[in-house]
């Protein structure tokens, strides 16, 4: 469930709530009393990536002359593999 914060228009009090994403962006405050006037605030998600992975690595922006080439099989097969190149 995504954590929402919310904002009375009229007294300014601030509150965090854990609520499903149909719920109502409007509710009464609970410090002045006022009617709807806790508003749902646009706040900064919490998410992000870390690490590498694909875009750490410029797949996003297409191949380049500065990517690194994709190792090749060693002679006499595969790493690890004692196929011996016969696939």
């Amino acid at each position: 469930m995504p954590l929402y914060e919310y904002r009375c228009e009229a007294c300014g009090g601030n509150e965090e709530k854990l609520q499903s994403i149909s719920a109502p962006s409007e509710h009464d405050c609970p410090r002045c009393g006022a009617s709807q006037g806790m508003k749902r605030q646009l706040s900064v998600s919490a998410f992000s990536l870390n690490g590498g992975g694909w875009y750490d690595q410029g797949y996003d922006k297409g191949a380049s002359s500065s990517s690194p080439a994709a190792p090749s099989a060693p002679a006499g097969g595969c790493a690890g593999c004692p196929c011996a190149g016969s696939h």
